[in-house]
């Protein structure tokens, strides 16, 4: 080989040995964990302030920090559980969906049977060595596999029986967590959670559009209808509407606690009474640690300290945002609005509970309500979102299998 052609070829190869590679950054989402760590520690004050006076003058616990103490130990296990759960890929999730779906269905069916237990009247908890809410993994099951589903479906998502096929599964987990465990708010927010992910990954919108106005139109119909033609009711859930419309009139029964609450929302103010002096949660709201602990907070931190709260969970949802329009394929994408939708439903219908703006629901605020429960399995939800975001990769073009951006586009699922 000639002298100066060898010469050519390795400063060719000097060349590319001296070209920087492109450095790839990996991402972890610590705001999202931060603010998550801010609300819990914001709910732990306020569920002391909330719950202190119940606790010491109840004869069957007389500690001040009852509750606290146990929400205290509960939080740190749930922060344990979302660690654990960034660290395992969130991809296992699409083996393990049916599994989590069915079994969920079970634990829910369990509820009916002597392991059932019934609380405040309720018989929504079950007790197999801990004690627990089944209808918790029902909402973890639908997030999970209604993206397996979609995945699955792929081109065919277009077809009537696709869609036919993952409506059914939306209202199966929740008609099983509102017939099995009688809780009525979290089948709605199971079937919440399955149509915003169905209408991310559907191509067209316009068929949501569509059936969310009649949705509207029957529920005003009907509410309508029930004001006119019923004073009273001898059925649990109209009686509950009646309430709703009327909280005066029914001031002595269903409509106590939500005039109460609307007492100690007025009296706040727009800097509050200041932390702990509360008047409403002195034996006024019963059990204020619960579903009206945001009463609590705008009776005493005012308009401005709710704002700050709402604030908070305004940014928790815009990080999972972040997140899923990152996510590095459509299943995380998918994954993590799920996750979206239950933490945004179960503060909207919170909150419009304690202002009277839908009827009473057993629906607690995230990461502020009393319940060990709900904090372990929301920080499950939390730890996935986490791992989704340690998937995310700046500094170098990837695209999904289907070689379209990270970003998620509905024509995906088409391609």
């Amino acid at each position: 080989m000639p002298k100066r052609k060898k010469e050519k070829i390795k400063k060719g190869r000097n060349a590319r040995q001296r070209r920087p590679k492109e450095k790839v950054i990996t991402y972890f989402d610590y705001n999202m964990l931060a603010v998550v760590i801010i609300l819990i520690s914001f709910g732990l004050v306020m569920l002391y302030s909330a719950s202190a006076y119940e606790a010491v003058n109840d004869i069957n616990i007389g500690d001040d920090m009852y509750y606290f103490k146990r929400q205290a130990f509960f939080s740190v296990f749930a922060l344990f559980i979302a660690y654990v759960v960034s660290r395992i890929d969130y991809h296992i999730p699409i083996m393990l969906s049916p599994a989590i779906f069915i079994v969920a269905m079970a634990l829910m069916t369990a509820v009916q049977t002597p392991l059932g237990v019934t609380v405040n009247g309720a018989r929504r908890w079950l007790k197999i060595g801990v004690q627990f809410q089944p209808s918790e993994i029902a909402k973890i099951a639908i997030i999970c596999i209604m993206p397996y589903i979609v995945l699955r479906v792929g081109k065919k998502l277009r077809s009537w029986k696709a869609v036919a096929v993952l409506v059914s599964v939306g209202l199966l987990q929740g008609g099983g967590a509102y017939f099995l465990t009688d809780n009525l708010s979290t089948g709605l927010i199971i079937m919440g959670i399955s149509v915003i992910v169905l209408y991310l990954a559907y191509p067209k919108s316009k068929p949501f559009y569509i059936a969310l106005a009649a949705a509207i139109t029957a529920i005003t119909l009907g509410v309508l209808y029930i004001d006119k033609t019923m004073q009273n009711s001898d059925r649990f859930r109209l009686q509950r509407i009646i309430t709703w419309l009327h909280p005066e009139k029914n001031a002595q029964d269903g409509g106590y606690q939500v005039l109460q609450g609307l007492y100690a929302i007025g009296s706040g103010g727009f800097f509050g009474k200041g932390l702990g002096n509360s008047t409403q949660k002195l034996a006024t709201i019963p059990e204020a640690q619960n579903d009206m602990i945001f009463s609590i907070v705008c009776e005493e931190l005012g308009v401005f300290g709710a704002v700050i709260l709402l604030i908070l969970f305004g940014y928790l949802l815009y990080r999972l945002v972040f997140i899923a329009q990152n996510a590095p394929d459509l299943y995380g994408t998918l994954l993590v609005a799920g996750i979206f939708g239950h933490v945004s439903l179960q503060v909207i219908l919170n909150i419009c509970v304690v202002l009277n703006l839908i009827p009473t629901t057993g629906v607690t605020l995230p990461f502020v309500s009393y319940g060990g429960t709900s904090v372990i399995f929301l920080m499950g939800e939390i730890g996935m979102a986490l791992n989704v975001s340690r998937n995310i990769s700046f500094g170098e073009k990837k695209e999904t299998a289907a070689g379209k951006p990270k970003a998620f586009d509905k024509t995906q699922v088409n391609n």
